[in-house]
């Protein structure tokens, strides 16, 4: 039946266009959530015992997760248990983090056993398939901020299978060399900056940040601000720093930009870019009982900010994106001992 189910929120992505090819665009500054009616006519699952009850994001302080706070030796490591065999993840198009954390969880699940599914999709279509049940898991949920509007949505038809970094945020980045380090002195460089700060795509979640709080808040308001996609910004960005020049651009962290390009972040004295984001692994419901062996790997998981950028370095800067699967292998070749401390919760 979820086989059938699968088959068919796929058709119905590809109707409405929302589903989408790998693409070399970062657009972690989220996008608005698609609504759409649920079959729960009340909006919430219905937990059958007090485990499931407490593993409901609706209930979970979102602000507090701390990376494989839980962790423990998986199950059987050395095999599925009494999981289910396959498993359909969804993963945000264009977001380099999701391909990181994809890439190793289906390493891991692949090495013991399971059938990995994967649909790529614009982030409110993955939340959406998880919260109906048509995907089982995604991997990649930014909270307390980037994706409150989801979760508000759908949070009461998910599990939180918690949350393996703890180190993301929104910033606007200048190349290193620049004259402000401030946002609050970025008014007083206008000539330097050429009057314009470089944004992503307009329906992102940084961009409304960007237009809504930083600009008004720092005085900004006579810069422009175009918006287009993030391969444009990251094209400006190479651009400028290549040929010397300023330039400030909405960016955020965990970003491989940051290894390959000479830059640094203005400091917010305001707050006007939001706390620090948790990453999450946010099921549909029933996912720790069809996937006991799953639910602990991905509590257990734990990614600093400095394995991320090596990561996201072979992916995207050396591989140009061509080879995720073998970006991971090259990875875990050079980290042997990742797999193991991973299954045995010692990250």
């Amino acid at each position: 039946m979820r086989t059938s189910r699968f088959t068919a929120v796929i058709a119905s992505l590809l109707a409405g266009g929302l589903l989408l090819a790998a693409c070399g665009d970062d657009d972690n500054g989220g996008d608005d959530p698609v609504t759409e009616e649920t079959s729960d006519e009340n909006g919430a699952a219905d937990p059958d015992t007090e485990m499931a009850e407490a593993m409901m994001i609706g209930d979970v302080d979102t602000g507090s997760c701390e990376p494989a706070s839980e962790a423990a030796p998986i199950p059987d490591p050395e095999g599925t248990g009494e999981d289910e065999t396959d498993i359909n993840i969804g993963v945000f198009s264009g977001w380099d983090e999701n391909y990181v954390v994809y890439e190793l969880v289906k390493a891991a699940l692949e090495e013991q056993g399971y059938t990995v599914t994967e649909l790529e999709a614009e982030a409110g279509a993955v939340y959406t398939g998880v919260a109906q049940g048509d995907l089982d898991v995604l991997l990649d949920g930014w909270l307390p901020g980037t994706h409150a509007n989801y979760v508000d949505e759908f949070g009461d038809q998910m599990e939180d299978l918690g949350c393996w970094f703890n180190e993301g945020f929104l910033t606007i980045a200048v190349n290193a060399d620049s004259p402000a380090q401030s946002l609050a002195e970025l008014a007083d460089h206008q000539d330097e900056y050429g009057g314009r700060i470089v944004g992503i795509e307009p329906g992102a979640g940084l961009t409304t940040t960007t237009q809504e709080e930083v600009i008004p808040t720092y005085g900004l308001e006579d810069w422009d601000f175009p918006t287009s996609s993030s391969g444009a910004m990251l094209a400006e960005l190479e651009s400028a720093t290549d040929a010397g020049e300023n330039i400030a651009v909405t960016l955020w962290h965990p970003h491989w930009a940051y290894a390959a390009y000479d830059i640094r972040d203005l400091e917010d004295p305001e707050g006007t870019l939001g706390e620090a984001e948790r990453l999450y692994s946010l099921g549909r419901t029933g996912f720790h009982e069809d996937y006991p062996n799953v639910t602990q790997l991905l509590k257990n998981l734990h990614l600093t900010n400095e394995q991320l950028l090596e990561i996201e370095d072979i992916m995207v800067v050396q591989n140009n994106r061509e080879d995720n699967a073998g970006s991971i292998a090259e990875w875990l070749d050079a980290n042997p001992d990742f797999l193991e401390n991973w299954r045995q919760g010692a990250l």
